[in-house]
């Protein structure tokens, strides 16, 4: 299999052109080991789309699928233009969140910047979760894929919280 690994500000996926295979989770796992395979946070299959110039499909280093990927979708642009599979500066993406546009940025024949309209935010009520027995307040934001907004006092206090939540 032929792939190419890209980051987006750190999120670093490995990207291939081509039809998603039967075994994508156990294969999005095995390759997205950082001691035994590529390492990285998933795998993005790039395919052609009959309502869109692309198609993407993200999967995650567990397997699971996401529906967007800001970063990643940048890289798709960047992918497509830089292979030769377009010549498009502006571009629509399918993504399980629905179409994307993306507006390339290009010097001397190479995509340098890429921006994505990822639409409107959508914010929902406040909520709570329990971990480790401490009560963890949170807003809910959508931006094609889903997010837990969490206010903290300083950099210190993001850091607990982070090795709370993150299993």
């Amino acid at each position: 299999m032929k792939f190419t690994k890209m980051h987006g500000l750190g999120n670093d996926y490995l990207y291939v052109y081509g039809e998603v295979p039967e075994d994508v989770a156990e294969l999005s796992v095995r390759l997205s080991d950082r001691h035994f395979g590529a390492g990285s946070d998933g795998m993005i299959f790039i395919s052609p789309s009959s309502v869109a110039d692309f198609a993407m499909r993200i999967f995650n280093a567990d397997g699971s699928e996401a529906k967007m990927r800001g970063n990643g979708i940048r890289c798709v642009g960047k992918y497509v233009y830089d292979k030769g599979l377009t010549a498009k500066t502006s571009l629509a993406i399918e993504t399980l969140s629905g179409i994307k546009q993306l507006e390339l940025e290009v010097v001397d024949g190479t995509v340098r910047a890429a921006t994505v309209s990822m639409g409107t935010a959508v914010v929902g009520e406040v909520q709570a979760l329990h971990a480790d027995g401490a009560a963890v307040v949170y807003t809910p934001v959508s931006v094609g894929n889903p997010h837990a907004v969490i206010f903290v006092e300083d950099a210190e206090a993001a850091r607990r919280l982070a090795e709370l939540l993150e299993r």
